[in-house]
């Protein structure tokens, strides 16, 4: 399973990148994994301000449906609009090209709740 040593991490299966304030985010391996073939992504609302914990959007795969919220406090300045036509990328590239959201970081938020790349591989490997 690959865990990036760069990123972090959430209890929910998402990554985080965070640079110069904002955070760029995903889903993991593992999540993809679990999911399966992802068919559909809601692209979620560019401008809206989001909580930690918050529900920002929906990833569809042939098991099931998914929340994805927002690991970090802040506002959705980017989207991932290749996700539309190409939803696959979350299977096929899921640190890479398959990136959901760029968070603009508030002032407020912290990331202490987020785990470390060998928190997030305790987590997931037991």
């Amino acid at each position: 399973m690959n865990i990036p040593e760069n990123l972090r991490y959430t209890v929910d299966h998402e990554w985080v990148l965070i640079d110069d304030g904002k955070a760029k985010v995903g889903i993991t391996d593992y999540a993809q994994d679990a999911l399966g073939d992802v068919v559909f992504v809601d692209i979620p609302e560019l401008g809206k301000k989001v909580t930690v914990g918050e529900t920002v959007t929906e990833v569809e795969s042939t098991k099931s449906v998914s929340d994805i919220y927002a690991p970090l406090e802040g506002e959705i300045v980017e989207i991932n609009q290749e996700l539309d036509d190409s939803p696959e990328l979350l299977n096929g590239d899921p640190y890479g090209e398959g990136w959901i959201f760029i968070l603009q970081l508030s002032e407020t938020a912290s990331t202490e709740s987020l785990l470390s790349p060998n928190e997030y591989r305790e987590l997931v490997e037991g």
